[in-house]
């Protein structure tokens, strides 16, 4: 065995054998050619086999209809041309290949609507029968239908179509890697602290074509999501029902009042500028208008009407001195009918009331029996004067000074008669009008009550039931 010139003898190690690592990676890729299907036989079909698992659920954006997930994706096929005897190669099963350097499938998501920020993953695995197994993360931002209008208990569902660009099914076939329960329900990745919780993963082969073409295999996974609506709840609904509780304890103060008209405007205004803190929050799309967006405006629309029917109450009892007697027929239908279909207690009140300023006070009353039992007690002087002529004088009477004293006496008293007569009838127009306002309020809140209860338990059952869906 001859040496270099110059070396000993004793210097000289053998070298080392190359690794098996190194060995196989020459002998599978020295001669590969990464651009055609790695079949020996055309004939053949590289059947890939898919599976996902859910990580998370990034953003669901209403507007655009763009759903954001992160995935781990893997992919199973046979390479025919990457296959070796373990014992030539130290018992080598597996090896990590660049995967620029081997064939790989071009499968895409047709909802892909934007490339996401997802990790590069430069090496495949490869079995000695040739199974290559690709496994990677990926961000996907794809198309989605999104459907708001039971926010904020709404429930999603998009899908994720995996398929072939370019191969038709005899080229490339696509399968399930796991069985469809286990994908179903597997849930031990994924992040449950988010906003959406993952409820599961259906999936779905079917062969796609267009137009009487070659046929295409896809395989779709529809993630369904439900949005925790707590922080919705919390933040939108319960300030809107305190609200609207406040509204409906506004109608014990007094109608007769001008408090209960300031205090429903202060309401109303309030809860505008809730609506404008809260219309960031609310999902916003160009298709439809989602339920709750439709409650606040009803919970204002109610609002108005509480007012309008305050202030038309407020005007009916206010300056009731100005205002006509009550017609019989309102008399009929709200002091007597009215009274009886509301249970109201004191409607004896009410008739009480009504048959003490139907006529003269009693004061009053025992004047008009004085005077008539006075034969001075007359209105007109000049009535007096003939009824003394007719009449024979008393024993006690005095001079004509006396006469002209008494008549001007009589005089004073018949016009504060007629002064307190004519506040009695003030009295008895504004005691009516405001038994009318009374009752009417009592009817129109309760009207008002039960339309705000038929409304709150319509939203509540409709809600209950999409939840539980």
């Amino acid at each position: 065995l001859s040496l270099p010139a110059g070396t000993w003898r004793g210097d000289w190690t053998p070298e080392p054998a190359e690794p098996a690592l190194r060995r196989l990676s020459h002998y599978l890729l020295s001669h590969y050619q990464k651009g055609t299907r790695p079949v020996r036989d055309w004939r053949t079909t590289t059947n890939v086999a898919i599976d996902l698992m859910v990580y998370a659920i990034l953003s669901v954006d209403e507007k655009n209809q763009v759903l954001t997930t992160y995935i781990w994706y893997r992919q199973h096929w046979i390479d025919e041309f990457l296959q070796w005897d373990p014992e030539r190669f130290d018992n080598l099963t597996q090896i990590s290949l660049p995967v620029e350097s081997i064939w790989v499938p071009d499968i895409l998501i047709n909802e892909f609507v934007d490339v996401g920020k997802s990790p590069h993953v430069p090496y495949v695995y490869v079995g000695y029968h040739g199974e290559v197994q690709n496994l990677k993360p990926i961000q996907v931002m794809t198309a989605c239908s999104l459907d708001i209008y039971n926010f904020p208990f709404d429930v999603q569902n998009c899908s994720l179509t995996f398929t072939s660009w370019l191969h038709h099914i005899r080229d490339i076939n696509l399968s399930l890697g796991r069985q469809p329960e286990l994908v179903k329900f597997d849930r031990s990745v994924f992040m449950n602290q988010g906003e959406w919780e993952l409820l599961y993963v259906l999936s779905h082969f079917q062969e796609f074509s267009v137009k009487s073409s070659d046929s295409y295999a896809e395989m779709k996974f529809y993630v369904v999501i439900r949005r925790r609506p707590l922080f919705y709840t919390v933040s939108l609904l319960l300030p809107s029902i305190f609200l609207m509780i406040m509204d409906i304890v506004g109608f014990y103060l007094p109608p007769n009042s001008g408090e209960r008209v300031s205090f429903k405007i202060t309401l109303l205004l309030g809860y505008s500028v809730f609506l404008i803190i809260v219309s960031d929050t609310l999902p916003a799309t160009a298709v439809g208008t989602p339920l709750i967006g439709i409650y606040f405006v009803v919970c204002m629309a109610l609002l108005v009407i509480s007012l309008t029917e305050t202030i038309l109450i407020v005007r009916l009892v206010h300056k009731q001195d100005l205002q006509p007697h009550v017609p019989k027929w309102v008399k009929r239908l709200l002091l007597e009918r009215a009274t009886v279909l509301l249970c109201i207690r004191d409607r004896t009140q009410f008739s009480q009331s009504r048959t003490q300023t139907s006529g003269i006070p009693r004061e009053v009353e025992n004047n008009d029996s004085t005077a008539k039992m006075n034969p001075y007690s007359c209105e007109d002087p000049r009535e007096c004067e003939a009824l003394g002529g007719a009449r024979h004088t008393p024993a006690f009477a005095g001079p004509s000074e006396g006469s002209v004293l008494m008549l001007g006496i009589l005089r004073e008293v018949t016009a504060i008669r007629q002064v307190l007569g004519k506040r009695e009838d003030f009295r008895e127009v504004a005691h009516e009008w405001l038994q009318v306002g009374y009752v009417l309020d009592v009817l129109l809140f309760r009207v008002y009550l039960v339309a705000v209860l038929a409304y709150s338990i319509t939203l509540g059952t409709l809600w209950s039931v999409w939840r539980d869906a």
